[in-house]
């Protein structure tokens, strides 16, 4: 039996990025599980009290919070898959504030009749967009390290 260690898959490093992806897993299953009672919530509490423009806007924010909680969890695996690849904490954190400025303003937008607050959902779709652009430098930038 070979009791050496590989120094690039045991180094402190490592473990650290394997946690973060641990971590960054769990937090999607989380974002996805809330997601999984929103939409409960909103196909069977609110059907019958609000608008029908206000269902579909309500319908929006659990779509994209779930396409997100996903992403968090691809992310995840992308982190225990490949351990010493920089940036992907930015990706995740950009993601989470995403989901929560993103389809958290438009859940309170529902609940709260606040205007103003359409106004903060761009700022949530924009971090999306960065988090996904930075998501495909990063992983461009580590395929073409390794040719």
């Amino acid at each position: 039996m070979d009791t050496t260690q590989n120094p690039q898959t045991n180094s402190p490093q490592s473990n650290l990025a394997s946690a973060d992806g641990l971590v960054w897993m769990a937090v999607g299953a989380l974002v996805l599980a809330l997601a999984v009672m929103l939409g409960a919530f909103g196909a069977h509490g609110l059907k019958e009290t609000v608008s029908a423009a206000r269902m579909a806007v309500y319908q929006t924010a659990v779509q994209y919070h779930f396409y997100h909680g996903l992403g968090l969890l691809l992310l995840g695996l992308v982190m225990q898959t490949l351990p010493a690849l920089p940036g992907l904490r930015w990706v995740a954190r950009l993601l989470l504030v995403g989901i929560m400025l993103f389809s958290g303003s438009l859940y309170m937008l529902v609940f709260l009749d606040l205007p103003w607050l359409g106004m903060v959902t761009p700022i949530g779709g924009l971090l999306f967009i960065v988090a996904w652009l930075l998501f495909a430098q990063r992983l461009l930038k580590q395929a073409f390290a390794k040719t």
